[in-house]
């Protein structure tokens, strides 16, 4: 069995469960246009790019168009994340509001648990193959936390997040547009 094989049934559990949040996404923005849709969603926390792919093929937006919408939409909150995280949570964990306590702990201890080992053994590589392989959990926005509590440098987490962001495009492209699809758009 190759690796492919043994992480496929995961890469479909991510690819419908990001179908079905993008679904309901669609469904709550209803009434505004396609490509502004997918772009709020590609902007969401755990929706991401891959929320933003799925509701593209839920929308019937050509792929070589949602692919540019999405990219951008997801990769904006990141030099914010990248910049402001690490103080916004440390005011966060200070607040006297016991929510936001809680909150900015839980961030915490996410980003600097077992996987953030990994990314700080490997830091490059590992930023992007944590943003660049849709599993449940990874992206973007979490790969941008973890790279800022982990004080990866901006030179090695930037290019990273963004080369992870194109994996996860080809590898979300695949799934809800199919390999002919990828390779007519290029």
């Amino acid at each position: 069995m190759t690796n492919f094989e043994m992480f496929l049934p995961v890469l479909l559990a991510a690819e419908e469960n990001s179908g079905g949040l993008a679904k309901k996404m669609v469904g709550m923005l209803g009434g505004l246009p396609p490509m502004l849709i997918i772009f709020i969603i590609s902007m969401i926390p755990i929706l991401e790019l891959r929320g933003g792919i799925a509701a593209a093929a839920l929308l019937h937006i050509p792929m070589w168009k949602a692919i540019g919408v999405c990219i951008v939409g997801n990769i904006l909150p990141i030099p914010f994340i990248l910049l402001f995280i690490e103080k916004i949570l440390n005011w966060m964990e200070h607040c006297k509001i016991g929510w936001m306590n809680r909150l900015s702990l839980w961030l915490k201890e996410r980003a600097l648990g077992e996987r953030s080992q990994k990314i700080r053994k490997y830091e490059f590589i590992g930023i992007l193959l944590f943003v660049g392989i849709p599993l449940p959990g990874t992206g973007a926005w979490t790969g941008s936390l973890i790279a800022s509590l982990l004080h990866v440098s901006r030179k090695k987490s930037v290019p990273a997040i963004f080369l992870g962001l194109l994996l996860a495009t080809t590898i979300m492209c695949i799934g809800f547009y199919g390999i002919p699809a990828l390779l007519r758009a290029f």
